[in-house]
């Protein structure tokens, strides 16, 4: 159904935020002791990022960060989300804590603070010590015990100043672009290894969030960030159901399943069996996987269309996550994706938002009484200044309207949503896309590092400051 074009409001309490990640932004990979991450090695090697662009000044937030923050304070926002670099923090993914890397936290933490703003807080977002992969990496068990000694040493050291922590972002694509389909670090393709990271992935968020509540105040709430999917069918044919349940169980069930309700779906098991007989799930994981959280976020950006395929010409991966000739979907090469209909944003991913409004409520479904948070949102455009240097992305403030009421409608329907977290501040390094893709609301020129809000910004400030979206056609 088409969203409304007046004016929408929220709740006075709303939070209103933006997100980035460490690889992406910060850049001084070799300050203070830090070690090279998955992310440095992978977008090193040739030919795995456009024109091989890399992290290694990103831009630049390691040393502007006062002046990020101020330009976060001018747009009004309520809170921030920032990631760790595990390497900055822990060099190699072991041993003690490295106090410089800690301090450059604390500063952040002690800057947003300063100006009113909360800062929040993800463990892990994709950037893995390259030491830690090069003895198995997610796959192995260990990994997971060594994040939740990780996540020991970055709660002691900033439970005092942060209240809001997510464990994990997106574990999906770290488990299954990176090491099934390899478009992301590590850039492996095997799939029983996606499916037994995927497991220490799920057991590495339960037991970094049992190390974050041993150390922690009582009032901090602790999350994690999934991306899940809204799956849609073609048609109401049986088989293209199956093919729906198939996708939903390895975008979804596999994390929200043992996170939420402590078991991995029969489904998910018998599709996969001939691929892994999931003997990675030790006795007593399950349980220690399912611990209660204080809150879930939910990324999204498109939803999935997908039908049933013929299994011996396999199915298309016109998924949207990337080209590779491995597929991120272990156990189901009889799916079909298709391109959903209507406008695309510069990533070719269909804008739907009837999409986040679905997955809001199933979460209010799936996770009763649990607290929502949008913990990504947001759009690529081919954002370029006009002769006076501004930046104007009209195409974008349509996207967050659209998304912003589908929030609000949410809410008025009986989801628990708490907050939004814009993906993303500024522009930044777009993982394998390189420096390629735009999503920030706020322009960066790679050349200068100079920042410029979009009219974006000023719309998303203006919504911060009101709780109530303004009109698309008055921007």
């Amino acid at each position: 159904m088409p969203e409304p074009m007046t004016p929408v409001t929220f709740p006075s309490t709303f939070l209103w935020g933006a997100s980035t990640s460490a690889y992406q932004i910060e850049g001084a990979v070799r300050e203070g002791g830090r070690t090279p991450s998955i992310w440095d090695t992978f977008s090193h090697t040739p030919g795995k990022t456009v024109d091989g662009d890399h992290g290694d000044i990103a831009v630049d937030h390691y040393r502007r960060y006062p002046e990020d923050v101020a330009l976060m304070a001018e747009l009004g926002l309520d809170a921030y989300r920032f990631s760790i670099s595990w390497s900055r923090v822990q060099p190699t993914g072991r041993g003690p804590a490295v106090q410089v890397g800690l301090d450059f936290y604390r500063r952040l933490a002690d800057e947003l603070l300063s100006k009113g703003i909360k800062p929040a807080v993800t463990l892990y977002h994709w950037d893995l010590p390259q030491e830690l992969e090069d003895a198995g990496g997610w796959p192995e068990r260990d990994t997971a015990y060594r994040f939740a000694e990780y996540a020991q040493l970055v709660g002691e050291a900033l439970g005092d100043r942060v209240e809001h922590w997510m464990t994990l972002n997106e574990p999906w694509c770290t488990a299954f672009l990176g090491y099934a389909s390899g478009v992301h670090a590590p850039g492996r393709t095997d799939p029983e290894a996606s499916l037994k990271a995927a497991h220490h992935l799920n057991l590495a968020h339960g037991l970094g969030t049992s190390a974050l509540r041993s150390v922690m105040p009582a009032r901090n709430s602790i999350a994690v960030s999934l991306n899940s999917s809204t799956v849609r069918t073609v048609s109401q044919d049986p088989a293209d159901l199956a093919a729906a349940r198939k996708i939903d169980d390895l975008a979804n069930g596999v994390f929200h399943g043992p996170m939420l309700h402590g078991t991995y779906p029969e489904s998910l098991l018998k599709a996969t069996e001939e691929i892994t007989d999931w003997s990675c799930v030790a006795e007593g994981d399950l349980v220690l996987i399912n611990q209660p959280l204080d809150a879930l976020g939910l990324n999204y950006y498109t939803p999935a269309l997908v039908s049933a395929a013929d299994a011996a010409a396999g199915g298309s991966r016109a998924d949207g996550h990337g080209a590779s000739a491995y597929s991120p979907w272990p156990g189901a090469d009889d799916v079909m994706f298709h391109q959903p209909p209507g406008e695309q944003t510069q990533m070719g991913w269909s804008i739907d938002a009837t999409g986040l409004h679905d997955l809001l409520m199933r979460y209010t479904r799936e996770a009763p009484g649990l607290p929502l948070y949008i913990t990504e949102n947001g759009a690529a455009y081919d954002d370029k200044p006009d002769p006076d240097g501004r930046v104007h992305d009209p195409e974008r403030i349509a996207y967050l309207h659209g998304h912003l009421s589908a929030v609000r409608r949410a809410i008025s329907d009986g989801a628990d949503v708490r907050g939004y977290y814009q993906w993303s501040l500024m522009d930044n390094f777009e993982w394998s896309y390189g420096y390629e893709k735009r999503f920030g609301m706020v322009y960066v020129d790679y050349a200068t590092l100079e920042r410029t809000p979009k009219s974006s910004a000023r719309w998303y400030s203006e919504v911060a400051r009101t709780g109530t979206l303004p009109p698309v056609e008055g921007v």
